[in-house]
C-alpha cells in the first residue's frame, strides 16, 4: 500500500470521523475505528484496482471499443483477404 496524495482526504476523513465518535465513546475505541477504517478502505481499493488492471489488459481500440489483445485489436487488425 503506496501513500499517494489523495490518501491525505482519506487521513483527514478518518480523522474527522474519529472526532466525532470521541463524544460516544472511549477516546482508544474510536482511534481503534478510525485506523481500522483506514486500513479497510485502502484494501477495498487495492483490490479493486487489481481487478480492473486485470479487466482492462493492455487497454481498449479508440475505433471499436474492444479490447487489446497482444497490442492488436482483434477486428480492427483483421488482415484483409
Amino acid at each position: 500500500m503506496s501513500f499517494e496524495k489523495r490518501d491525505i482526504i482519506l487521513v483527514v476523513a478518518v480523522f474527522l470521523i474519529m472526532i466525532g465518535l470521541i463524544p460516544f465513546t472511549a477516546p482508544i475505541y474510536a482511534v481503534g475505528i478510525a485506523i481500522a477504517l483506514y486500513f479497510g478502505i485502502k484494501v477495498f481499493i487495492g483490490r479493486r484496482n487489481k481487478k480492473l488492471q486485470k479487466e482492462i489488459g493492455e487497454g481498449f481500440c479508440a475505433v471499436c471499443g474492444q479490447k487489446i489483445i497482444d497490442k492488436k485489436c482483434p477486428s480492427c487488425d483483421k488482415p484483409s483477404k
